[in-house]
């Protein structure tokens, strides 16, 4: 009897195991870290689910981890592709902002003023999965009828970083990390063109993560700007990468990414699923 009292305090006892939340990464894997680590200790706190931060080394690399299941939770918009979107995973919250745009830009000292002239140029990209990092510029460059030669970095940032070191022409990016990152290095850069806006990466939820499960979680993103403690922790995570200013989190459903799946059915870019 003993030993099973001990046995039994010893299960009540052990904690709950974390949930893999999976980050696509824009940046670095450092500077994704010094971001995501005390949102997610926040979220976790409030909502009693535990999350724990995974990145892949690249954000195809996370990306492959959602659809091979290994994470349950996901701050992406790379799971509105048809194929992908058949994998069931639950919009949740999104980041308060106006949303992204895809945007080629070259340097302010380029000599490049409009698309035709990248013609047979090196542009940089992010990864073959990234939507405004990728399928948005590309799309525009096809149908401009304009071929280039496309080069993957890894992440938004090291597409950044390739063209301020004039590696290449030009690069397809998303139209708010590049702006944090001009600030941040002090880049003066030009746009070629632009897209219309799409809403920002979503907090999604793997199917097998029950609606109560879901919706603390949701809660918890949502709630962060109006509580003193999360809006702490947006600051310092936005400190952590030299952002002006905080962003918080709004509710969000799958009917807010309609358009990403509008583009899809039509884009002329081969899809990578």
């Amino acid at each position: 009897m003993c030993l099973a009292l001990m046995l039994g305090t010893a299960v009540q006892a052990a904690p709950t195991a974390p949930y893999a939340f999976g980050v696509l990464n824009h940046r670095s894997l450092q500077a994704t870290a010094a971001y995501w680590n005390p949102i997610l200790n926040y979220v976790s706190a409030r909502s009693g689910v535990p999350l724990e931060l995974h990145i892949g080394r690249t954000a195809n690399e996370t990306t492959d981890r959602v659809v091979a299941g290994q994470l349950d939770f996901a701050y992406t918009n790379h799971l509105f592709t048809p194929k992908r979107s058949r994998l069931g995973w639950r919009v949740l919250a999104r980041q308060d902002s106006e949303g992204i745009r895809g945007q080629i830009v070259v340097l302010d000292s380029s000599p490049v003023k409009n698309l035709s002239e990248l013609a047979g140029q090196p542009v940089s990209f992010a990864n073959p999965y990234a939507f405004v990092g990728y399928y948005v510029p590309m799309n525009m460059l096809m149908h401009a009828g304009v071929q280039v030669t496309p080069l993957f970095s890894g992440n938004q940032e090291a597409a950044m970083g390739q063209l301020m070191s004039g590696q290449v022409v030009a690069a397809g990016v998303n139209h708010q990390v590049m702006d944090d990152f001009a600030q941040r290095r002090q880049l003066k850069y030009r746009v070629l063109a632009e897209s219309e806006p799409y809403f920002d990466l979503a907090v999604m939820a793997s199917p097998r993560i029950g609606s109560a499960q879901r919706n603390k979680v949701r809660q918890a993103f949502v709630g962060m700007a109006s509580d003193p403690e999360g809006r702490r922790v947006l600051q310092l995570a936005a400190r952590s990468l030299g952002l002006p200013t905080a962003r918080g989190f709004v509710a969000a459903d799958d009917r807010d990414y309609a358009n990403y799946r509008a583009f899809f059915r039509q884009t002329q870019v081969p899809l990578n699923e």
